[in-house]
């Protein structure tokens, strides 16, 4: 047996015997790598299987349909979104948070997800609504509440403005421009949004 023929065989070997999490693991870092290099369109079972070195049929033993594949390989993947530190101004705080966002939004997973949605008909895209919302959504308002809550402490805020319509406010328009617009959100975007827009909602006397 030459030197890469026994290589082959031994790899296929090791690959054969995992079992569990660590082949599961292998199977959604696989899917996530065909969902970042040929996008939703171009994925398969039979590639994320391949790129698992595993067989078809353990691929569908988990999920039986591509939709609940890429789902759970984005859930797993989707960096989590840290707490905002207190920069002493709410402008500054929100322009953070936003930082946060892109970098979750433009990572490995996110430019995964974004490729889902640019390219699913409607009926595919309802699969991954509860991603979005829990991965992005979700995680976003809720550091949004903190930074508006210290804006209110501090005197900046109107205190009117912690309800769920401002809270939704940067998370739908990141998303929106990103899907619709293709924005990659320089940090002039973000600059802009939060001058022009964020900062005067936010500020005290606006009705």
């Amino acid at each position: 047996m030459t030197t890469s023929s026994w290589t082959a065989a031994s790899a296929q070997v090791a690959s054969s015997r995992r079992r569990g999490a660590v082949l599961e693991r292998a199977i959604l870092d696989a899917a996530l790598e065909q969902l970042s290099t040929v996008g939703w369109n171009g994925l398969t079972m039979e590639g994320v299987a391949a790129g698992a070195q595993t067989g078809k049929a353990a691929v569908y033993r988990r999920w039986p349909s591509k939709e609940d594949l890429v789902a759970d390989a984005l859930q797993a993947a989707l960096p989590p979104l840290q707490g905002v530190p207190d920069l002493g101004n709410v402008r500054d705080d929100l322009l953070e948070l936003c930082r946060r966002a892109r970098q979750a939004m433009f990572s490995r997973p996110g430019f995964a997800l974004r490729s889902v949605l640019h390219e699913c008909d409607s009926s595919q895209a309802e699969r991954f609504h509860g991603v979005i919302f829990e991965g992005v959504i979700e995680p976003t308002v809720k550091l949004l509440r903190e930074v508006i809550g210290r804006g209110i402490e501090r005197g900046e805020v109107r205190p009117d403005a912690a309800n769920p319509y401002v809270f939704d406010a940067i998370p739908a328009m990141m998303m929106y421009r990103s899907k619709v617009c293709a924005s990659e959100w320089t940090e002039r975007d973000l600059e802009e949004m939060i001058d022009q827009f964020m900062v005067p909602l936010l500020r005290p006397g606006v009705v």
